[in-house]
Formats: C-alpha cells, structure tokens, sequence
C-alpha cells in the first residue's frame, strides 16, 4: 500500500541501482572465450613416426582423450592441462623457427577448436600433420593438413571406437596407422588393408606396439606377405625412452 511502512519487527530490501542488476547480469552472460584451447605440453623434438620422421618439429600436445588404449604412451596427457589462446600457441610455435608442426594429444579432435588451429597454423605456412584416434568425424580438418589416423586393432582394447566412415574422407595427402599387438592384431589390420584396398589412397604405416611384438617379428611379416605397407618403430622411444617434452 503506498505510504505504508515496513512490516512488523521487519525491513524494506534495499534494491540495487538498476545499472547494477543489468551489469550484473551482462557479467553473467559473458561468453567464455572461442579461441582457448586446453594443452598439456609445446615443445620441440624430433618427429619419431610416420612420413615426417626425423624432422625437427614443434609438438602441440592437447589435453584430453576419451579412448582408454590399453598400451598408451600419453595417459598424463589425459587430465590437467592450461588453457592457451590461439594466438599465444601460435608466438609459441614460431619461438621454436621451423616449418613442422604436430598436433597431438590424446585426442586433439575432442576439442573442437582444435579445427580452429589447424587451419591458423596452415595460414602461417607450417607444414601440419595432426595425429588422431580415428574415432571422431575428420571432415571438418582444414585439407592441407596431413591427417594421421590410427585405426585401432583388437589388442588396443578400442576398437569398437573405429569410426569407419572417416576412411572414404582419406586423400592422398593423408595416412593410416596400424600399432600391431600380436600375430592376430596383424591379421585382422591385413583384412582391413584389403578390404578398403588403403594402400591405393595414401601411406599405409605398421608399427609394433612396444614391449609387446618384437619389432623384428612385425618387419618380418610385413616382408613374407610383400604387404604394400610401410613398417616404422617409434625413433623418440628409441632415442628418448618417452620421455615427456622429448
């Protein structure tokens, strides 16, 4: 009722100024940042796999993974991390001055803007390669990346993980990794090979999963059956045993 007091043994509320409650809910409505990525680890190195072997390369690790492979060299790559902007990754990585560029994680396709860098990194000239599970959708990574998928065999644990039709978006520029457990693990990524003939599309790589198959066992193999495949082993285990930033 106007002119009435305050209730009995009671106050009025003292409301805010009204340009306090509209900050204060602007505040509230600030978008978080779209240029953040979480990283574990930047770092310079020699590449250890695949086509770009031996290059000098900074390394972008991203934090995060959802597969579990149960011979994984990166679970501290798993959890923590810092958040970087765009931008700094990428003062960062031309701190280092050379034209090779991984990016890697865990899993750097589970987060999102990782596309996002993948392309700001082609921008600026590098030589990119990304190195992913192969069980999130690839088409959104810019083309003139080199997309590195790992097709999980039996052994990983993993592969019901195996997004399958991310293999009709390989192109020439790209390259499927198999890490071989076992004589059976072997077999099945020999029937996958055929199958999807992956050989007639880009670099086909067989790697031994270390402390499992001698990389011996694995070359020999790959020779017997002439598979039109080719056999790596990890030079960074070799030189620096997985040494993290190594």
């Amino acid at each position: 009722m106007i002119g009435a007091g305050p209730p009995p043994g009671g106050h009025w509320l003292k409301m805010p100024p009204m340009n306090a409650v509209v900050d204060a809910a602007a505040a509230s409505a600030t978008p978080v940042p779209q240029d953040r990525l979480k990283l574990t680890e930047i770092f310079l190195s020699l590449q250890g796999e695949a086509r770009d072997a031996g290059w000098p390369t900074v390394f972008v690790r991203l934090t995060g993974c959802p597969l579990r492979c149960q011979y994984c060299d990166t679970a501290y790559a798993f959890h923590g991390g810092q958040w970087w902007e765009i931008d700094a990754i990428l003062a960062e990585v031309a701190r280092h001055g050379v034209r090779h560029v991984c990016v890697t994680g865990g899993e750097p396709l589970a987060q999102k803007r990782c596309l996002q860098l993948l392309a700001r990194l082609c921008d600026a000239g590098y030589d990119v390669s990304l190195e992913t599970s192969g069980a999130i959708d690839i088409a959104g990574v810019d083309p003139r990346v080199s997309r590195v998928l790992d097709i999980k065999t039996p052994d990983s644990a993993e592969v019901e993980r195996n997004l399958w039709e991310n293999l009709a978006l390989l192109t020439p520029r790209d390259q499927v990794k198999f890490v071989v457990c076992s004589r059976a693990d072997f077999d099945w990524a020999k029937q996958v090979l055929s199958r999807h003939r992956l050989h007639e599309v880009c670099d086909v790589l067989f790697s031994p999963s270390a402390m499992q198959l001698p990389a011996r066992e694995l070359a020999g193999w790959i020779v017997a059956e002439r598979l039109p495949v080719r056999f790596q082993v990890q030079l960074h285990k070799l030189l620096w045993n997985d040494e993290p930033g190594r």
